[in-house]
């Protein structure tokens, strides 16, 4: 049963560094919009080590937990059950706490990629590239298995980091072939691009992009856009930004830790791009 607009629940996003996360603003304009004027939500400066105290801390008056990185896989073991889709890529990015006090871990991540990219048309693809290896980029494959038909291509720096994304593959049953970075300008010629690189990392590929270039999916959000984006958009390509990423994944946590559904994402949206605006 969906909570009363007047009981005091609590929420938060947990990571570190935490202090630059947006979530506290999507998720207050969320309750905001859903007239849940008891609800608070937070953000704490939680590592791997002080996780197992906090969630034991944790009163009746909490409803869920955003998590953020690096503490995606090391909550896992603290939770009495984990969805099909997080156990997919063995990542955690949303607690949500029971009236009983089970702890129940789910991942946004993936169908935010999934909706993010469907709001922009892309709903199936016969191919695609991955810019990066990291936590995101087995996210992103995870996506990719709803919706593309054939073959990824995944660029990366080292072979570590190729054979694992061969690994996700497998698991995630994904046609994945790996390339080395060096050759990154290939991948901007594919129907639909993915990039999951820290900020500054595909700034000399700007000068890459093709004439005419399909689907950017640029997973940063700040600064923004980066010069791969801007200069994607200045030849015409369609451009999906990690703010899309972040307030759809924002939407579904809202959605289950509140019960309420739908979640407003225009309202999440524009309260995001007003904080960045203010950067």
């Amino acid at each position: 049963m969906p909570p009363r607009a007047t009981d005091a629940r609590r929420a938060a996003v947990l990571g570190s560094p935490i202090a630059h996360s947006l979530s506290p603003v999507l998720h207050r304009a969320a309750y905001d919009a859903l007239g849940l004027s008891g609800w608070s939500y937070d953000r704490f400066e939680t590592d791997e080590a002080a996780l197992p105290g906090f969630l034991d801390r944790l009163g009746p008056e909490w409803a869920g937990l955003s998590l953020t990185m690096p503490l995606k896989r090391a909550v896992i073991p603290l939770l009495d059950e984990i969805s099909d889709t997080a156990a997919s890529v063995d990542a955690v990015n949303t607690v949500v706490l029971t009236e009983d006090g089970r702890r129940l871990g789910d991942n946004t991540d993936i169908p935010g990629i999934v909706a993010a990219l469907s709001e922009h048309g892309i709903e199936e693809v016969g191919s695609a590239a991955i810019l990066g290896a990291g936590a995101t980029a087995s996210s992103a494959l995870a996506a990719l298995s709803r919706i593309c038909t054939g073959q990824v291509v995944a660029y990366v720096r080292s072979e570590a980091r190729a054979a694992e994304m061969r690994r996700w593959g497998e698991r995630l049953e994904v046609d994945v072939r790996t390339a080395d970075w060096a050759d990154a300008g290939q991948a901007l010629r594919a129907p639909l691009v993915i990039a999951t690189t820290p900020a500054g990392a595909t700034d000399a590929l700007a000068a890459a992009v093709p004439e005419r270039p399909a689907t950017l999916f640029d997973v940063l959000y700040d600064p923004w856009p980066t010069e791969l984006a801007a200069r994607w958009s200045m030849f015409g390509g369609a451009v999906v930004s990690g703010l899309d990423l972040l307030v759809h994944q924002a939407v579904l946590q809202v959605e289950r830790m509140t019960g309420r559904s739908p979640a407003p994402l225009e309202a999440m949206r524009h309260a995001g791009e007003k904080a960045l605006a203010g950067r």
